[in-house]
C-alpha cells in the first residue's frame, strides 16, 4: 500500500500548477475519480476524469470502480452519486455549494402537497436538480437531456406533477404535448437571462445562432435557435455550419465548448446585469478546496439509508429508460 502524504500546508499558498500535480497524486493514492459538472471553473474541468451534464455524470457515478468519488458540482449532484454508490466515499469540495432550484422544493412541502392532493394520484417526475428527500418522493428522475423521452413514456392515465423547475417543465410540455402540473421553482441563474438582454447581444452578432438551456424562461426560449441540454450544446455547435454561437446558460459551459470545439467562437449570453452568468454555488468549488477534500477526505456526503434506498429507485428507473 502506498503511504499517503501527511503534508498539511495550506493549499492556498501553492501555485495552481503545484496544486494540480498534488491533486493528481492524491487521486492515485486514494483510488479516487473526479467528476465535474460543465459549470465548474476551467481549472477543475481540466483536472477531472469526466466533465458533463447531470445525465452523463449519473452514468459515470454509477459505473465507476473507484473507492472515492470527488464530485465537483453542487450538493444535490454529490447526493446523487452517493445514492447510487452507498458503499463508496463521496466528497464535495464545498458542502455549502447548494442550488436555488433544489431549495425551491423542500421535501416536507412536496410531501404535504402530495398529501393534500391524494385524489389526483400524481405520477411525480422530478428534475435531477432536487434533494435526496425529493427524489425519495418521486416516481422517476429526469435531466434536461432525457426529460422529453421519459415524460413521453409516463403512464398515460396518471396525472403528472413535474418538480421543481417550471421552465424546464413548460418546455417539455411544449415538446411532448403532455399536460403536467408544474411546481413553481426555477434556477436563479437562468431566469436572469431576459428577452431584452438576448436581443441586444443578437444585434451585435446577427449571424450567431442563440443556443439556450431549457431552464431559461419562455420568452428567452422563443428567441433561441436551439434549446437543449448542455451536453447537446457540444454536438449542436460542432455539427452546425455556423462559426459563432451565443450560449445562453451558466458561464462555465463556455470553457468546455472552447476546449472541444476550438475552431469556433462562443459568446456568453448576457443578463440585464452582467456580460455573462455565473452560478455562485457552482463557483464555490475551487482548486484549493478540491485539493483539501482529497487530502482530508472531507467534506463527505452522508444520508439516512431509508432515504437513500427510496431515492435510488427513481434514479435507476431514469437510467434504464435513458439507455
Amino acid at each position: 500500500m502506498v503511504a499517503l502524504s501527511t503534508d498539511r500546508s495550506p493549499a492556498a499558498a501553492r501555485s495552481s500548477t503545484d496544486l494540480a500535480e498534488d491533486i493528481r497524486r492524491l487521486k492515485r493514492e486514494r483510488n479516487a475519480v473526479i467528476l465535474a459538472h460543465n459549470y465548474q471553473v476551467g481549472e477543475i474541468q481540466d483536472l477531472a476524469d469526466y466533465v458533463g451534464d447531470s445525465l452523463g455524470l449519473s452514468y459515470h457515478a454509477q459505473k465507476t470502480d473507484a473507492d472515492v468519488i470527488v464530485f465537483c458540482g453542487v450538493h444535490f449532484m454529490a447526493e446523487t452519486a452517493k445514492i447510487v454508490n452507498p458503499t463508496k466515499t463521496v466528497l464535495l469540495p464545498d458542502l455549502e455549494a447548494g442550488c436555488s432550484l433544489s431549495e425551491s422544493c423542500p421535501p416536507d412541502k412536496l410531501a404535504a402537497f402530495l398529501e393534500r392532493n391524494r385524489e389526483k394520484d400524481y405520477y411525480v417526475i422530478a428534475y435531477i436538480n432536487c434533494s435526496a428527500g425529493v427524489k425519495a418522493l418521486s416516481d422517476v428522475i429526469v435531466t434536461s437531456g432525457n426529460a422529453i423521452r421519459i415524460v413521453e413514456s409516463a403512464p398515460p392515465a396518471r396525472n403528472i406533477l413535474f418538480v421543481p423547475d417550471q421552465n424546464l417543465g413548460g418546455w417539455v410540455m411544449e415538446k411532448t404535448g403532455r399536460k403536467m402540473d408544474l411546481w413553481q421553482g426555477n434556477c436563479y441563474v437562468h431566469v436572469e437571462f431576459t428577452r431584452q438582454s438576448i436581443e441586444r447581444i443578437r444585434d451585435q452578432y446577427p449571424d450567431a445562432p442563440v443556443v439556450a438551456h431549457p431552464e431559461c424562461t419562455f420568452a428567452v426560449r422563443l428567441l433561441a435557435d436551439e434549446v437543449c441540454s448542455t451536453e447537446k450544446m457540444i454536438s449542436y455547435c460542432r455539427d452546425s455550419e455556423a462559426t459563432a454561437f451565443i450560449i445562453v446558460t451558466e458561464s462555465g459551459m463556455l470553457h468546455r465548448l472552447r476546449r472541444e470545439v476550438p475552431n469556433k467562437l462562443f459568446i456568453p449570453g448576457p443578463t440585464d446585469h452582467c456580460a455573462c452568468a455565473d452560478c455562485r454555488f457552482m463557483k464555490m468549488n475551487t482548486l484549493e478546496k478540491l485539493h483539501d477534500a482529497l487530502l482530508n477526505m472531507s467534506p463527505e456526503i452522508t444520508m439516512p439509508e431509508e432515504i437513500r434506498a427510496r431515492a435510488e429507485k427513481p434514479i435507476l428507473r431514469m437510467l434504464e429508460l435513458s439507455r
